[in-house]
């Protein structure tokens, strides 16, 4: 009787374990862009203010590269008019990566530059991108905002030494 017993409770957990294992949820896959898709797409560029005093009109794009392990920012113009020491030929990369629960940019440009920023998401439609302040010179912060349709955004520069961030270049534009 007993090995009956035995026998049976075999079965029963061998017959269970399966459906078990099967209605347990899987981990929740966790997906680093979800908090940035207000920004994916091509936008509108228009700029509208900041100390470079340059008009520009062009269009940039965010979109999910190197199968989902990034998002990339690409970006050109299609006319400038500035001051004489404004680079109207200016072409950047910027591009964002997940590390670990955090997300993190570089962006590289044609003048040679090179700024590493920090990622957060203070509201669901806002994004702010803040680089080291212990690194030697300006630190620097590119804000995103969408209202509505229009996304706009600022790059930004905190010189040593002082307290506040002035704005560089400032844009808008609808979504294309």
């Amino acid at each position: 009787m007993r090995q009956y017993l035995i026998s049976l409770l075999v079965a029963v957990v061998s017959i269970a374990a399966p459906a078990t294992l099967a209605q347990s949820p899987s981990p929740a896959v966790h997906d680093p862009w979800q908090p940035l898709a207000f920004l994916i797409g091509t936008w509108e560029a228009k700029t509208g203010g900041g100390a470079a005093a340059a008009k520009v009109i062009g269009t940039y794009s965010f979109a999910p590269e190197l199968n989902n392990h990034i998002l990339a920012r690409h970006s050109g113009n299609a006319s400038c008019k500035a001051p004489a020491d404004f680079d109207c030929e200016h072409t950047d990369l910027l591009y964002l990566y997940p590390e670990g629960k955090t997300v993190k940019a570089i962006y590289f440009d044609n003048e040679g530059h090179v700024i590493h920023y920090d990622v957060t998401t203070p509201t669901p439609t806002s994004a702010v991108f803040l680089s080291d302040p212990a690194i030697p010179g300006p630190q620097f912060r590119l804000l995103y905002e969408r209202k509505d349709s229009i996304l706009s955004g600022k790059f930004q520069m905190r010189m040593t030494g002082q307290s506040e961030f002035n704005s560089y270049l400032e844009w808008s534009g609808n979504k294309k």
